[in-house]
């Protein structure tokens, strides 16, 4: 198995041609056409089908694809788990996290694990959709929810965050606040939207959803927040329940707390061939502590 000419197969399949292909891998595009061919030929059957249009995935090569990503995120791991086998947490530290996670919670955690691990040094990326971005340049997933990335991940859930209806206090007063689900019609509603969910349906305790009309809906938590601090609606996001930094105490506040909410984990994931690298296991380690300590806070 020749894992370069995977990673030429795979750069046409996700560019869709080979001139952006060979650009994204700076590699000639003669020797990434040769790789493809190659592959082609190891496989026996047409991987991909040219076109004036471009270039289409067959059904076979649709399927090494979705396998052949697999392949080269399990690869590249088992590399670096080799590499730094005895190690302290030393280098680069790739994560991709989920867009929003409030700033005054990531700040404090940067500085903490920076003091831990002066050697250590961290590659943040944020996306809408982690879990089904491009994985293969990634030491460390951050995600909501239990639905983690296919393939040889192994999951670890380090917060729990409640989801429920905020609204800040100024806006309140000034639009009334909803007493019933029926009331929440009349409101300027901001609706998170996590990957592969409905930013127009809101869970209930009872386990009935309900649909509701957002005037607003974002993959961005922090956005939303902001939305809700400057008084613009009532907004359905995840809460880490930490305060805001130079917000006072009482300025956002929960809106129908008794019948709309629920809990979601955030999970952070890795891939299972680096399960035994020190730099994963302390960084785990420390980010578990962190969460304990901040839900101590909170409950103090």
């Amino acid at each position: 198995m020749d894992l370069e000419e995977f990673r030429a197969f795979l750069g046409v399949v996700e560019t869709g041609s080979f001139l952006a292909a060979a650009t994204s891998l700076n590699m000639a595009r003669a020797t990434l056409r040769r790789r493809v061919e190659a592959l082609e030929a190891r496989a026996g059957v047409p991987l991909l089908e040219r076109s004036a249009r471009g270039v289409v995935v067959t059904e076979a090569g649709a399927v090494l694809a979705a396998r052949g990503r697999h392949v080269l995120q399990e690869a590249s791991a088992l590399v670096a788990s080799v590499r730094e086998i005895g190690r302290e947490p030393v280098g680069v530290l790739r994560v991709l996290m989920p867009m929003g996670l409030p700033p005054h919670a990531l700040t404090p955690l940067f500085a903490a694990l920076r003091e831990a691990f002066p050697r250590l040094s961290l590659q943040l990326r944020f996306s809408e959709d982690p879990v089904h971005g491009a994985l293969e340049d990634v030491d460390l997933l951050v995600h909501f929810g239990p639905e983690g990335p296919e393939g040889p991940w192994l999951s670890h859930e380090v917060w729990r965050l409640r989801e429920w209806l905020l609204a800040s206090s100024e806006y309140l007063e000034r639009r009334g606040t909803p007493k019933t689900l029926e009331d929440l019609a009349g409101h300027e509603l901001l609706a998170w939207a996590p990957p592969g969910e409905d930013p127009r349906v809101l869970p209930t305790l009872t386990g009935e959803p309900i649909e509701v009309e957002p005037t607003l809906v974002s993959a961005d938590v922090h956005c939303l927040r902001q939305m809700v601090l400057a008084g613009h609606g009532i907004g359905f996001v995840p809460d880490a329940l930490l305060p805001d930094p130079g917000v006072p105490d009482g300025l956002v506040v929960p809106v129908l707390p008794e019948l709309i909410g629920r809990q979601r984990g955030l999970h952070v994931v890795f891939p299972a061939a680096q399960a035994g690298l020190p730099k994963l296991r302390a960084i785990l380690q420390h980010v578990r502590a962190f969460a304990e300590r901040s839900a101590a806070l909170r409950g103090a």
